[in-house]
């Protein structure tokens, strides 16, 4: 599924819009009608009949084609069979827990066969236990089915989990394109820092005293200078953001050592790591993720060393705004 690209602004910044498209298989789709489009929709209030059984919302579509009963019931028992659902035919949907439903849903475009599923956050509505159980069940379906799928979601676990590209946008302008590794190590803004990766980056406003190419040393006030990767004309004086993730922060040996420094204001243990949210002197906060083992106490003094080669510099006008920066590799 593809689309006219329309560049806006000056240079290679960007931003992008996509217009006047979408095409399928080369073929505009604007003008057909829906019935015509060979596009299938997972809605997140799932949108299946009260009235029939699973069987029958699974071959709605099939019905309403006029599909011989032979084949909309060998096709139904397919997509039951595919969703382990074939237990459940005749079961109302109130009779169905919230991952089922959405299964049902789900079910109905896989009789139909589409060239492109869409899932428009059909896991919304579900519990935390469900949500990670049919996000497992909708990448087994993606490799069995080797159908395209576009999935629309706020949340970045579903987006890094389950896709093999993602498009980050932001009031309908492309941020980033990449795979989902690409955008976590190499975010183009602060917007896409901020929404990939959990906890979430940390931001530190911080000014730039020295330029040596594409190294910049950076300075704030309860931040020792440390040299980082700049990308851009940078010159002295520059105000920046200084954007690096927990896992890159640790704790420094020595009461001397790191270049953050701050109090311990909360401990989160979440068995396999420990977030420590630290209180710096200017009333800021930082996250840490560090291990399960190591022994953190309300309270108390910390100081932080930065992992300097996998944090990224970024503009200090991007702060209040998505940035321009669009990489699409």
């Amino acid at each position: 599924m593809t689309g006219d690209v329309l560049k806006g602004g000056d240079g290679p910044r960007g931003p992008w819009r996509v217009a006047p498209g979408p095409f399928l298989d080369d073929v505009r789709v604007n003008d057909m009608q829906l019935r015509e489009r060979d596009i299938g929709k997972v809605f997140q209030s799932y949108a299946i009949f009260p009235h029939m059984n699973v069987g029958e919302n699974i071959g709605f579509g099939l019905t309403i084609a006029g599909a011989p009963k032979a084949e909309k019931a060998a096709k139904v028992l397919e997509a039951a069979k595919i969703l382990k659902m074939e237990h459940l035919l005749e079961r109302k949907p109130s009779q169905l827990s919230g991952g089922q439903r959405q299964r049902v849903a789900i079910g109905r475009l896989i009789v139909r066969q589409p060239k492109v599923f869409l899932f428009d956050e059909p896991l919304s509505n579900l519990d935390a236990a469900l949500r990670m159980d049919m996000r497992m069940e909708i990448g087994k379906l993606h490799q069995d089915l080797g159908a395209t799928m576009i999935y629309v979601t706020h949340d970045q676990v579903e987006a890094m989990t389950l896709a093999d590209k993602i498009v980050v946008l932001k009031e309908g302008i492309v941020q980033q394109i990449g795979a989902p590794l690409d955008l976590y190590h190499r975010p183009a803004n602060l917007f896409v820092a901020g929404f990939i990766g959990s906890p979430k980056m940390n931001f530190i406003p911080v000014t730039v005293s020295e330029v040596q190419g594409r190294q910049a040393k950076i300075a704030a006030e309860g931040l020792s200078p440390i040299v980082v990767t700049a990308d851009g004309a940078w010159k002295v004086g520059d105000k920046g953001i200084l954007a690096v993730r927990p896992q890159y922060l640790s704790v420094a040996a020595g009461a001397d050592g790191g270049q953050l420094h701050g109090l311990v204001s909360l401990v989160e243990r979440l068995g396999a790591e420990t977030v420590v949210n630290v209180q710096r002197e200017d009333g800021t906060k930082v996250l840490v993720a560090i291990g399960e083992d190591r022994a953190v106490i309300n309270g108390a003094p910390i100081r932080l060393t930065i992992d300097a080669p996998r944090a990224f510099l970024f503009p200090f006008e991007e702060a209040g705004s998505a940035g321009e920066a669009v990489r699409t590799h």
